[in-house]
């Protein structure tokens, strides 16, 4: 899972947002480290989709254009858990390394 994947999951946990909210608190949730275009993160969220991982969850209409809402699926929570797990296991392999060395 790329980390723009990730943090796209990580910033559908809380609530169901639109895609200007999703690339706000992905970059917030990663301290500025992704920072999605626009079709970047449309692509991603079609392969979600399709993945079901993600589904629409609404749209609006403001200003005259829509506004769609994503949802995480209950799919998109595990895998998003199973990646945060598969992270935290890599960091460990590396800090346990460092602290053998005393660095």
């Amino acid at each position: 899972m790329t980390e723009a994947t990730y943090f796209i999951l990580a910033a559908l946990l809380q609530a169901p947002l639109h895609g200007y909210g999703i690339i706000k608190r992905a970059g917030e949730q990663s301290g500025g480290r992704v920072r999605l275009a626009v079709g970047t993160l449309y692509g991603a969220l079609d392969r979600l989709v399709e993945a079901g991982l993600v589904v629409l969850d609404g749209e609006e209409v403001v200003d005259g254009r829509p506004r769609r809402y994503y949802r995480i699926t209950d799919d998109g929570v595990t895998a998003a858990r199973q990646e945060a797990v598969r992270l935290q296991q890599a960091a460990r392999v590396v800090t346990s390394q460092i602290v053998v060395m005393g660095a």
